[in-house]
């Protein structure tokens, strides 16, 4: 599968489509998304797999994620008519046939080759959001050009922000409905296993890691057919942007300790379609971005990837959805793995989940068809925990699921 052209020219498309078909006969005997993820990690560089695994620092938010999620018990009802359920809904306004959005998550090009292009189609094909990251290896125009219907951007705002109007401008003219203001990465938390995999700013060559990747020859080889080797919506910013040190160097200067609300105010005036502000864990900052303008608030502590030591989304949620949930939409992220963690997220007030690792362990497993499996098994799952728990429609789980 990898070794095919999935992107352009009929006869790539027709061996990819066939590799997909049988892909698709494995996949009986994945049950869950560890099973996916068993799967990543023999068929992925351990550098990369490493990089979508990592929380920051000793990854004590990382494991409080989870840890808050499994430790909620889910109220079983079975005295009610629950013969017909609903997962459709909308989220910012626009419809989605699954409670569900894939995260943006920087580096998913590595992961798999043209691995955005692969997951928006997938996210395409159940009817649920794919966000794009500006640290993508895919571009904006690359992605665009691969899909049929829009997909969702999300942005860092830089220093240099005429750079970041033109990223906004960019995602408007590809039709992205949806932006998502990323706001807690004033500075990047360190991810002890990028610095021993040498994946830093500049990243760093050796020969384990060579020795690595030449074990892993389906993802080389898929590789070759990768639209862009490096971070293709920031290719423009700067000459000799083929070198990747000096290109992440950039990237590390672009990092603003001053961003703020007012900041927020101006990607408001910019921005015409809905927007949503993602890393929001404190009440005070949810009521500063209700006041600057945002449509959604996405409570994340960065998948445990940044401030470790901050609380687990599950933690943090009451709190937020207390101070603003009646004026604004409510996002979970952050250690989401199952249908039924998506349901307990419903019950705690959010609107809808966002994915990262769950689906990029489809992806790294098998592309498209990888990806689209690990949708099956949430939808699959939620299914089943709405069942059990008198639930008939995702747009309206009463908070008594969760026991207090």
């Amino acid at each position: 599968m990898a070794s095919a052209n999935p992107i352009s020219g009929s006869k790539e498309l027709g061996s990819a489509s066939a590799a997909r078909t049988k892909a698709s006969l494995a996949w009986g005997a994945v049950a869950n998304i560890e099973d996916l993820r068993e799967i990543a990690k023999k068929r992925v560089p351990r550098t990369f797999f490493e990089y979508v695994e990592a929380g920051s620092y000793d990854e004590l938010t990382l494991r409080a994620n989870r840890i808050a999620l499994d430790a909620l018990e889910l109220r079983q009802r079975v005295m009610v008519d629950v013969s017909s359920r609903v997962q459709s809904t909308t989220i910012v306004g626009q419809p989605a046939l699954l409670p569900v959005v894939l995260a943006p998550a920087g580096l998913t090009g590595a992961v798999y080759p043209n691995g955005e292009i692969h997951a928006a189609r997938a996210a395409q094909s159940h009817g649920v959001p794919f966000c794009l990251s500006t640290m993508s290896v895919c571009s904006i125009e690359d992605v665009a050009a691969a899909v049929e219907k829009p997909f969702w951007f999300q942005l860092y705002l830089m220093k240099d922000r005429g750079f970041s109007r033109s990223l906004i401008e960019r995602a408007h003219a590809a039709g992205c409905p949806t932006l998502v203001l990323t706001m807690d990465l004033h500075v990047e938390g360190q991810r002890t296993a990028d610095v021993h995999n040498g994946l830093g700013i500049p990243p760093r060559l050796s020969l384990a890691n060579i020795l690595d990747i030449a074990m892993h020859l389906r993802w080389a080889s898929g590789m070759l057919w990768s639209k862009e080797y490096t971070f293709g919506n920031l290719k423009d910013a700067i000459r000799n942007s083929g070198n990747l040190g000096i290109l992440s160097e950039w990237v590390k200067q672009q990092f603003d300790p001053s961003f703020e609300r007012h900041d927020v105010e101006w990607v408001r005036k910019l921005w015409p379609g809905q927007l949503i502000v993602k890393g929001i864990l404190d009440p005070q900052d949810a009521e500063m971005a209700v006041a600057a303008g945002a449509d959604a608030v996405l409570i994340s502590n960065h998948g445990g990837r940044q401030l470790d030591g901050a609380p687990s989304t599950v933690k943090a949620f009451p709190g937020v959805r207390d101070a603003v949930g009646d004026r604004i939409e409510l996002l979970f992220d952050s250690g989401i793995r199952s249908g039924l963690d998506v349901l307990k997220a419903l019950a705690l007030g959010a609107r809808a989940c966002f994915i990262g690792r769950a689906y990029l362990y489809g992806l790294g497993a098998g592309g498209e068809a990888g990806v689209r499996k690990a949708l099956s098994l949430i939808s699959e799952e939620l299914d089943t925990g709405m069942a059990l728990t008198g639930v008939t429609d995702v747009k309206a789980v009463p908070r008594d699921v969760i026991v207090q």
